[in-house]
Formats: structure tokens, C-alpha cells, sequence
């Protein structure tokens, strides 16, 4: 198969989809790998290292489009990009199409077949594409949260960690998964109040645990989100429902009756957002205010640190990769029901019921796909 790799386009995205390493897996699988010429290089990979793992450099994304069976990408195509999709091609890549009917249009009426990084689930439940990167984002979160708390940002001027004799910045996290942990483990290591909101009690119980109950884990409920809210410095958004949109959990008129200069960080913003005025932002201009709010919604929160974030996903993409450049994406997909649940799209069908419902597009069951 012929595997192609564009340079991403979004807004400060410097991540890539794949590493020499994972171009001398498929070349050594028989595959072939061509790569947009300076596709890694914000993720510090050089084209000869490309080269040297097996690679053909081309000069431009059309190039890559126009000769790729399979493309792989980190983020999902963006308007530029939807005029280089055809019939048949297979594309693996992040979709997030709950949030983005736009783009369910036109991978259906390109007949592409979409497989979604973020949909690819386990038989235990975990997201092990998504968990990555949720991990990135959670660990950014205290970070970025605590840059747009500086005065000169427009915050209220508040140190995360306090000094003595000051009390600490206090920080509500909403959902306590992936990146929800770990938004935990950087603001109490940044030396912050931290209270981690969930409906699943043994997530709590695990962060009781983890954080030896420096962390205040407290069962969700929306009186609850009401009351540690309108006291919180900083709330970071880390809800998931798999595939489908995000609950909004934080309304217009609570965050009215927040602290003046408090910080709402939303890691769930490519599903939506978990916050009612949650809009997509970009590395460029991250935040925006809400009444006395400053909301940060970056939608690739992880492309701001490619050169950990690149690694850390292709070790978790390529094992997939490899199989679907081995059998083909239907036979990869009936050999793994995980793989198969990536599924969102194929020949003019939507594939994937919680998008569906999301955008309002009927669905198709895979078993009909896939037979």
C-alpha cells in the first residue's frame, strides 16, 4: 500500500503523524511511504531522517493526497484540505466529527472511508489513540490555565501556588479521566488547592489513592459543579462521552457569578466543549473573555509541545497503521472490533451512531459495513 503523510495545516499544529521509526515499520512491511517535504520539522524530524528510514520526500500536500491510499494525519482536514479527499481513499487521523458536521459532509460525499483515532476503543472501555494526547492536554492545562491567570494576560493576578502566608490558587477539574488525571497531578504539583469533580466513584477513589487525598475528590452533581465553580481560580473541562458530543456543565450564568479574572481551561473543546460559551480557539489567539471570565479553548492543545506529542502518539498509532497497510482497512477492522469502532465513515455512510445523533445524520450499523 501506498501510505502518504501530509504536513498539517491548523493553526500552530507542528505535530506529524508519523516517526522514522514508524516509516521503517511499514517499509519493512512492503509498504511504500511518502511524506510532504518538511511535514516533521516542527516536531524537530529532519526529511533525511525520513529518507534514511525508507521514505519518498514530496514536494506539496497535493502530491501526497493525489498518490495516497492511505493517508495519516494528526488533525482532521480542514476546508483547504477537503478539495484533496477521493472516493475509496482510507483516512486515519483525529475527526472529532461530533463538532464538526462541515466535515461529516464531506467525507461522506467524497466517500472516504474515515477511521477516527478518538473512536478506536478497547472491549474495557479505554481510548487508546485518544490517550495520549489526552495526557498531553491534561498536563498542559494547570500550565496554560496558569499563564492566562498573570495580570498581563487579563487574569485576576493569582499564583497558582500562593507563598506563605497566602492561600493557594483553587483549581475544580470536571472529569476525572485521563486528562482529567493528569491536569490533577501538574496543578497540585504547581502547588495548587485542587478539587476533581466525577460521576464515576471509582475514578475518584483511584485519584484518592493516586494523590495520597491531596486531591479533593468529590462525586459530581450539577449543585456541586455550582458551588466549587463560582469559588474556583481556575476550571479546567475534561469531560468525554466517546465519540459523541460534549455535556455542556459549566452555563453562561454561572461563570457571571465567578471570581472577576478567573480561568476556564476547556480540554474538551474538540467534541464541543464542556462549558455553554466554549468556542475554538487557536495557538494564536488563545483565549477570549466571558463576562469577568478568560476562557481558553484551544482546539490542539497538544501541538504546542510536538516533539513529545509526536511520539506519543505515533507509539500508540502505528501498531494500528501497520495493520490496516497490511490487510486493508475492512479486513484490519473485521480482525479488531477496536479498530473497527474507528470507523465513521465509508462510501457515502455514516458509521458511527453518537456522531450521528451529534450532527443529525442518520447512521449505519457497522455490522452492515463490515458484514
Amino acid at each position: 500500500m501506498k501510505v502518504g503523510i501530509p504536513k498539517e495545516v491548523k493553526d500552530h499544529e507542528y505535530r506529524v503523524a508519523i516517526t522514522p521509526i514508524g516509516v521503517h515499520e511499514l517499509v519493512a512491511h512492503d509498504h511504500e511511504v511518502v511524506i510532504q517535504t518538511g511535514a516533521g520539522v516542527g516536531s524537530g524530524i529532519a526529511d533525511d531522517e525520513y529518507v534514511a528510514a525508507g521514505a519518498t520526500m514530496l514536494p506539496d500536500a497535493d502530491a501526497v493526497w493525489g498518490e495516497a491510499e492511505m493517508v495519516l494525519k494528526v488533525k482532521e482536514p480542514v476546508a483547504e484540505e477537503y478539495g484533496r479527499m477521493r472516493e475509496g481513499q482510507t483516512l486515519f487521523t483525529y475527526l472529532h466529527l461530533a463538532a464538526d458536521k462541515p466535515l461529516t459532509e464531506e467525507l461522506m460525499a467524497r466517500k472516504v472511508t474515515g477511521i477516527a483515532y478518538e473512536t478506536v476503543q478497547t472491549p474495557g472501555g479505554a481510548l487508546p489513540l485518544l490517550y495520549p494526547m489526552s495526557e498531553v492536554a491534561g498536563c498542559l492545562a494547570p500550565q496554560v490555565g496558569a499563564h492566562a491567570l498573570l495580570k498581563a494576560q487579563g487574569g485576576s493576578g493569582v499564583l497558582l501556588g500562593g507563598v506563605g502566608g497566602v492561600a493557594n490558587a483553587k483549581v475544580v477539574i470536571i472529569g476525572a479521566g485521563v486528562s482529567g488525571q493528569n491536569a490533577a497531578n501538574i496543578a497540585l504539583g504547581m502547588g495548587a488547592d485542587v478539587t476533581l469533580l466525577d460521576t464515576d466513584l471509582d475514578k475518584l477513589r483511584m485519584s484518592f489513592w493516586r494523590y495520597n487525598n491531596q486531591v479533593h475528590g468529590l462525586a459530581s452533581s450539577k449543585l456541586a459543579i455550582e458551588q466549587h465553580v463560582t469559588q474556583a481560580d481556575m476550571v479546567i473541562g475534561a469531560v468525554l462521552i466517546p465519540g459523541a458530543a460534549a455535556p455542556k456543565l459549566v452555563s453562561n450564568d454561572l461563570v457571571s457569578r465567578m471570581k472577576p479574572g478567573s480561568v476556564l481551561v476547556d480540554i474538551a473543546v474538540d467534541q464541543g466543549g464542556c462549558f455553554e460559551d466554549t468556542h475554538a480557539t487557536t495557538h494564536s489567539d488563545p483565549t477570549f473573555p466571558v463576562h469577568n471570565s478568560i476562557f481558553y479553548c484551544v482546539a490542539n492543545m497538544p501541538g504546542a509541545v510536538p516533539n513529545t506529542s509526536t511520539y506519543a502518539l505515533t507509539n500508540a498509532t502505528m501498531p494500528y497503521a501497520v495493520a490496516l497497510a497490511n490487510k486493508g482497512w475492512e479486513q484490519a477492522c473485521r480482525d479488531d472490533h477496536s479498530l473497527a469502532l474507528g470507523l465513521n465513515t465509508h462510501a457515502g455512510q455514516l458509521t458511527n451512531g453518537p456522531v450521528g445523533e451529534a450532527v443529525g445524520i442518520e447512521s449505519v450499523s457497522l455490522e452492515s459495513v463490515l458484514g
